[in-house]
Parts: structure tokens; C-alpha cells; sequence
């Protein structure tokens, strides 16, 4: 059953370092070397966000989000990119489509959008626990996610 499942899933990557706080490890009065600072940009340096699939064949498509998303944008990105993801992934029509709980994916717009399109969607309870099987899972879009984060940054 997992070869016909379609994960998908938003990230916001920061182009420039994380949003979260940072700390350094050093020697007394090494704190300006430059091994031991981090540099920064004012104003955060700014971030993307990014709609993407995979699948045990492999990642589908990978779609950038412009403003933020409501379940209108939601429905489009599904549109031009879910049924096309499962064709080059070879899912065949009978795919399951995974999705978390987001407002924008349960709103009428994204549940009838999929429903017309006649998609499998596996339910997916709303404050789940995620188990050392599914976490192994979920790894190739994590490490998807750093390979593009990665190349933001350089």
C-alpha cells in the first residue's frame, strides 16, 4: 500500500540562516574569531515558501508559493500539479493522496476539488502521533527540503 501513496506537504525555508535562536560553543576570548560568529542579515534575509509530493518512486513536483496561501491557492497548486505528480511517478489512477489536517486542505473548495478529480485521500487524524516507521517515511521530503534549502543559500 505505501508504493501508492502520494505525501505532500508545505515548508517555509529561510534563505538566509534559521529562524530560531542559535548558540556557539567557544573558548574564553575567541568570541569575534570568525569561526565563532555567525553572520546575519537585517530584516531576516527573507524565506520561501514551497508546496511539494513524493512517493516511494520518488518526488513529484515542486512548487513555489507566492503570498500567503488560502484554499483557493491550495486547489490551484492541486490542480496543475497533484494529478501530473502521480502520472510521472507512475502511481496510476488509484493513488492514495496524503495531506495534514491545514484549514486550506480540509476547506468544501479542496475537498470537492478532490473528490471531481476522484482522489483516494488517506485520513489522517487531526493531532496525530507520528511513529518511528512513519518518521523513516517522511525522510526523503525532509532531506528534499535541506537539498533546496541548501541551494537557496549558496
Amino acid at each position: 500500500m505505501r508504493n501508492k501513496i502520494l505525501w505532500s506537504d508545505e515548508t517555509k525555508i529561510e534563505l538566509f540562516g534559521v529562524n530560531a535562536r542559535r548558540h556557539v560553543w567557544r573558548k574564553p576570548g575567541t568570541a569575534h574569531h570568525e569561526a565563532n560568529t555567525i553572520p546575519t542579515v537585517k530584516h531576516g534575509g527573507g524565506s520561501i515558501m514551497l508546496w511539494g509530493c513524493f512517493s516511494a518512486a520518488g518526488t513529484g513536483r515542486l512548487v513555489r508559493i507566492e503570498g500567503k496561501m488560502n484554499a483557493a491557492m491550495y486547489r490551484d497548486i492541486l490542480d496543475k500539479n497533484l494529478l501530473q505528480s502521480a502520472l510521472d511517478l507512475r502511481l496510476g489512477r488509484r493513488f492514495i493522496f496524503q495531506q495534514d489536517n491545514d484549514p486550506k486542505h480540509t476547506a468544501k473548495i479542496s475537498k470537492q476539488w478532490l473528490q471531481d478529480h476522484s482522489v483516494n485521500v488517506l485520513e489522517w487524524p487531526s493531532q496525530s502521533t507520528i511513529d518511528d516507521a512513519s518518521r523513516r517515511d517522511c525522510a526523503p521530503i525532509a532531506k528534499e527540503r535541506d537539498s533546496v534549502s541548501a541551494m537557496l543559500t549558496n
